[in-house]
């Protein structure tokens, strides 16, 4: 059974995130999307666990939970959160996310309540411990071994394994003598597959994608596909643990991880190197001939996710594992109907009503995006937004890419095909 899995995702009570995202609104965007497992996400959150607790039941001793008064099940949550933990390892303070899966609501509140007397995990939905990797790895799988431990985003400048700022130069160094109860790890927006399959250690883990949400629209921006005989967290997490791909299923039940679902990359906050405040955008090429200072205002500058895969790769572009599962990107349904309709932003109630009349008549985004064959789009969607959906798949896309912060741009269609279509429109 085919289910897409965002396993990363946060609350409204965690810090820059919208206050929608409570666990009924979640459910009903998932509907929306076609997302079949959906991150609880910030867990260690008192206010947030309790409804947890109150809102959720769990499916038939699966491990998943759904919404009480959601009969159907359709929903799946699966417990999750993410921590920040700032230590010091090897002379340097190292700041890293990793994300936790937790096999049941019993291992969350013993966790919770270990770490409720030693850290503060009330002031903010991802709290920030002053503990190292290895001492949270050591932590969880005492309290159970069914937990699911793996760095988040590991590229990213700031907060992440491999981050340019306060990262490791492998997991080994960073997870110790715990490493090898490690089975993941998450690309991040401003990576994609193929730059990961670069770095030949992490060959032995599971490549996974998913959204880091901080808003319901954001939901499924990256995501992952399974194919479960069983859909359970045990199934999922013996999935990650033994990198089960179509080409090497679970002996016994021939479950598998089939495809990421990925944002493209260049749209990521940390793509490239650089300066916001000065407006420097630079290549990792660009960043060497200028050796990492800003030409503007002489500071260090930002060191982004491809520079530094390139730092850490010890292939080329273009290598592809064997045995490796696909990947496919998108651009979000709301973000191709409002270039379509040339308006700035996806909420515009113009563009959210387009949107919705297309999931009526369809069907979820990820089939719309995914799986709908073009023909019948043309038939249901106006001919630019399936141009503009055919374009995506393609990768037939105009990319502004983002550094130090700030968000790249993905656009469809260039700036004189919207002028002849504005010119046509008028008359």
């Amino acid at each position: 059974m085919r289910q897409i899995a965002d396993l990363h995702i946060h609350s409204k009570y965690s810090r820059a995130c919208s206050r929608e995202l409570n666990l009924e609104n979640i459910e009903k965007t998932c509907r929306i999307k076609g997302v079949d497992i959906i991150a609880t996400g910030d867990f260690t959150f008192p206010d947030w666990f309790k409804s947890i607790n109150e809102e959720l039941e769990e499916i038939e001793d699966t491990g998943l939970y759904k919404l009480k008064r959601k009969q159907d099940g359709k929903i799946k949550f699966l417990l999750s959160t993410e921590l920040a933990l700032i230590y010091k390892k090897y002379d340097k303070v190292r700041r890293i996310h990793i994300m936790l899966h937790a096999p049941n609501l019993k291992a969350v509140k013993e966790l919770n309540d270990y770490l409720d007397k030693r850290y503060n995990i009330r002031s903010d939905g991802r709290p920030i411990l002053g503990m190292g990797a290895e001492e949270l790895t050591e932590l969880c799988l005492k309290i159970d071994p069914g937990f699911l431990i793996y760095p988040a985003h590991i590229w990213t400048p700031w907060f992440a394994v491999f981050g340019s700022k306060s990262g490791f130069n492998s997991m080994e160094e960073c997870f110790g003598d715990w490493t090898s109860h490690i089975y993941a790890y998450e690309t991040g927006l401003s990576s994609d597959p193929e730059m990961n399959w670069r770095l030949s250690a992490l060959d032995k883990l599971t490549l996974l994608s998913s959204s880091d949400a901080h808003s319901l629209p954001n939901i499924a921006r990256e995501a992952n596909v399974f194919e479960l005989n069983k859909v359970s967290y045990s199934e999922i997490y013996n999935v990650i643990k033994n990198k089960a791909t179509a080409f090497k299923p679970l002996p016994d039940r021939k479950s598998y991880l089939d495809y990421t679902i990925e944002f493209y990359p260049e749209e990521g906050m940390y793509h490239l190197d650089g300066h916001r405040n000065c407006g420097v955008c630079f290549s990792p090429e660009e960043t060497k001939k200028n050796k990492c200072i800003c030409p503007k205002c002489k500071k260090d500058l930002v060191i982004g996710v491809m520079n530094r895969v390139q730092e850490l790769a010890d292939r080329p572009a273009g290598f592809k594992p064997e045995g490796t599962p696909g990947f496919k990107k998108i651009v979000e349904l709301d973000k191709i109907v409002a270039e379509v309709f040339n308006v700035k932003s996806r909420n515009s109630k113009r563009v959210q009503a387009e949107y919705a009349n297309l999931i009526k008549k369809i069907g979820t985004e990820m089939k719309i995006l995914l799986d709908e064959p073009l023909d019948n789009l043309k038939k249901m969607a106006q001919p630019l937004i399936v141009e503009g959906i055919k374009r995506a798949r393609e990768g037939s896309v105009i990319i502004k890419p983002g550094f130090d912060g700030q968000y790249g741009s993905v656009k469809i269609f260039s700036d004189k095909e919207k002028q002849i279509n504005k010119q046509q429109k008028l008359f």
